[in-house]
This record gives C-alpha cells, structure tokens and sequence, in this order.
C-alpha cells in the first residue's frame, strides 16, 4: 500500500477532534516512512509522520496549531480500506498527547 501524492478529507471526526470535512491532507511516502501536512476548519497547520506496515496500516504521531493557536499533539493508527472505485478510506484511533488527553475516532477518505 502506496500513500505517496494522495490527498485526504475527513468524512467524521469525534466531538473532542479538531479535524472537520474542511480540513485536508496532503501525504507523501518513501519506503514505509509517511509524513503528511494538513490544514482546514479549525487547524491552521497541522504535520504527521508515521510508519506503515505491510497491510498498509499506519502509526503516526501528529502536532498540529489550531484557530485558537494552541499547540496540540497526538498518536494516532489508522487501517485502511480500499473502496469499491479504488480510493483509499482510513478508520483511525487517536489520543491526544496534549491537553485532556481524551480518546477519540475518525474516518478520512481519499479524494
């Protein structure tokens, strides 16, 4: 599994997430090292990286400054699913590493 140029929307998002359907995300991959920039709603600059593993699942760790120009950091695994039409969905768990560091989920999908 290749993430490299592909871009990514958030379909839903827990209610302590920061990321929204505004918010997008760019990836890039070499080998199984994946990094990512994102930005959109409620996050002015947000970057991952992470690696992944021969299922194509990902463990990243993410920062990223919000509206409100708080810096927030995380973990996160997402899992992929690959769509009828060939785009990639990904179902994540995250917690944040900063603040309440509360649990959540999130879906993205490929556009």
């Amino acid at each position: 599994m290749n993430y490299n140029n592909k871009k990514f929307k958030t379909l839903s998002n827990s209610g302590n997430g920061e990321t929204s359907s505004e918010t997008v995300f760019h990836y890039k991959q070499e080998g199984n090292l994946l990094t990512a920039t994102y930005s959109g709603g409620k996050i002015k600059y947000g970057h991952l990286i992470g690696l992944v593993d021969k299922s194509g699942k990902i463990d990243m760790r993410y920062h990223q400054v919000n509206t409100d120009g708080q810096l927030m950091t995380g973990i996160c695994q997402s899992s992929p699913e690959v769509l009828s039409n060939g785009k990639l969905r990904l179902h994540e768990n995250w917690q944040w590493t900063s603040g309440d560091k509360s649990k959540g989920t999130s879906v993205i999908e490929e556009v």
